[in-house]
């Protein structure tokens, strides 16, 4: 029986106005679906015009102005749909949905379908179960006691996955999908008899142990930063009763 990391995977990147999921906008995204390691990707990319200004900061990390969203990008309702279809897709198929950061991305595309489609992305997955494979919480849960930083780039460097273009969705959702097959294979011995669905109920539990790690460490370094243990994704903040 194939394992999982030898299968058919779909990736998801978003490229965004900012960090905030609750406000920040999407302005790229991309789904890539590779049925076998060697074999060709397929992809698909979103481009936006979000309706409020790119902050400077955020187009010197993905490249993407103003002018460019607007020339070229495409209004949010319409896109955001487009995008939830896809990942139910996905998911009714049966692919592993592979994100790095799961909450970051999955909250922000709930909160886009919210605002601007009176809907959620709960909702568009109704029909087919949702498998996140997020690279971040495994490398962090499987080889915990690795000093320095994990972001994408730095977990590719590690595992030795090519990633050409940072900060692109295509380039980033590719390079995640690539990741994830080969901390399956370094971690073979833990992870090949487990499913996709196995590992999504784990890593729930997994990311709300290293949330409440990482709490601690802000706490002992006087910072009042909040944590957040929801994984993959964030519920919805409601508002305040006055």
């Amino acid at each position: 029986m194939t394992c999982w990391y030898e299968g058919p995977l779909a990736a998801f990147d978003t490229e965004t106005t900012g960090v905030d999921v609750e406000g920040d906008r999407i302005v790229s995204a991309a789904l890539v679906v590779q049925e076998a390691p060697g074999s060709r990707f397929r992809s698909t990319k979103w481009l936006v015009n979000p309706g409020v200004p790119v902050p400077a900061g955020a187009t010197e990390i993905h490249g993407l102005t103003d002018e460019h969203l607007q020339r070229n990008g495409r209004w949010p309702s319409p896109v955001m749909e487009e995008m939830a279809r896809a990942l139910a897709e996905q998911c009714a198929a049966g692919r592993p949905l592979v994100i790095m950061n799961a909450p970051f991305d999955l909250t922000l595309l709930d909160r886009e379908l919210r605002r601007h489609r009176a809907s959620s992305l709960g909702r568009y997955l109704e029909a087919g179960p949702l498998n996140v494979l997020d690279p971040r919480v495994l490398d962090k849960h499987l080889d915990r006691y690795r000093k320095g930083r994990r972001t994408l780039t730095d977990l590719c460097a590690h595992y030795g996955v090519e990633l050409a273009g940072a900060h692109d969705a295509v380039a980033d959702a590719t390079a995640s999908l690539e990741l994830v097959r080969a901390v399956g294979r370094r971690f073979a011995t833990r992870l090949e008899r487990l499913s996709p669905a196995e590992l999504h109920t784990l890593q729930a539990v997994w990311h709300a142990a290293q949330a409440r790690g990482l709490q601690a460490w802000f706490a002992r370094n006087g910072s009042d930063e909040a944590v957040d243990p929801a994984w993959p994704l964030r519920p919805e903040v409601r508002a305040q009763a006055a």
